[in-house]
């Protein structure tokens, strides 16, 4: 039998079985690092330097220009009517899909009759183009032969004019995506009641805990980590929707009553042609993320220990 001091020790970082597993992880993950590199983090790059120039996008030559495209965003007058924009839309469509999402995923949970064609019927537009959305609801938010229009009709009352007042144009768009990705919050949050301890609610149930009690106390702790992701996901997906408000409203009415962050980016750079100004805002929306992004995490971690 070999002693202490004869048996053989574990590769400590520089054995054969190291260096294998060191290539077989640099072949796994190496081409993924590489188009990583190439078409997300290159085109980053590049974009933070361009908010520097000045410089027309049909042009061959850029003019650097410093902080200048910093200065006039931050000081333009239609700026901040454009992030009021961008944060009611996303506020709207993250609260209005987690807390939808949610309860549609408490109901069909249940065993009720139908509730696997509901539940398909629920997602389904989730997988559509957002442009082909945005077109068929036109025909709902329109104000002379609209669904909306009709129904209000028939109770005597007006709709509003969705394309021509931009708080009712920017309530149209919302309301149009949020239908669109709610079946996204509602796989996942049915995933997750699916996997929940059943015990506890039972638990919960025999020591005599009202409903309300129940969801507070057992339910929404599992949902916890579920509900951190979504809240991730669906505000970066709300912040970068650009399909739906080009078809539906072009950025208006009255000029910037539906715009938002990112359609300002596509409208600078290839509508006006300015395209130092366009990745001076995507730049500003990237940090924007990051930082949000980066707290949400955080959190997220320090609550799931």
């Amino acid at each position: 039998m070999p002693t202490d001091t004869e048996r053989v020790l574990p590769d400590s970082g520089s054995g054969p079985r190291f260096r294998r597993d060191a290539v077989l992880f640099a072949a796994i993950v190496g081409p993924n690092i590489l188009l990583l590199a190439l078409f997300t983090y290159r085109p980053l790059v590049d974009n933070i330097r361009l908010s520097f120039f000045e410089w027309n996008i049909s042009s061959p030559t850029s003019k650097f220009v410093g902080l200048a495209n910093y200065r006039e965003w931050f000081g333009r007058s239609d700026t901040w009517q454009i992030v009021g924009n961008s944060l009611v839309f996303t506020g709207v469509a993250v609260v209005g899909s987690l807390a939808l999402g949610l309860a549609l995923a408490l109901l069909l949970d249940r065993q009720l009759k139908g509730r696997n064609f509901v539940r398909s019927a629920l997602f389904a537009p989730f997988v559509l183009s957002g442009a082909a959305v945005g077109v068929a609801f036109q025909f709902v938010f329109d104000p002379t032969f609209g669904l909306i229009q009709d129904l209000m009709s028939r109770i005597g009352l007006t709709a509003p004019n969705f394309y021509q007042e931009p708080g009712w144009a920017l309530f149209m768009v919302t309301m149009t995506y949020l239908w669109k990705n709610l079946g996204y919050t509602f796989v996942i949050y049915l995933a997750a009641l699916q996997g929940r301890r059943i015990e506890l609610d039972e638990a919960a149930l025999i020591d005599g805990a009202s409903s309300w009690t129940r969801f507070r106390r057992v339910l929404a702790p599992q949902l916890r980590l579920a509900t951190y992701f979504l809240s991730i996901t669906v505000l970066l997906n709300s912040l970068q929707v650009f399909d739906i408000i080009n078809v539906m409203t072009r950025g208006g009415p009255l000029g910037t009553g539906t715009t938002t962050m990112v359609y300002q980016v596509y409208q600078e750079t290839f509508v006006n042609f300015r395209a130092g100004y366009g990745a001076t805002v995507a730049t500003v929306l990237f940090l924007v993320l990051l930082v949000v992004t980066v707290a949400q995490v955080r959190v997220m971690d320090r609550n799931a220990r």
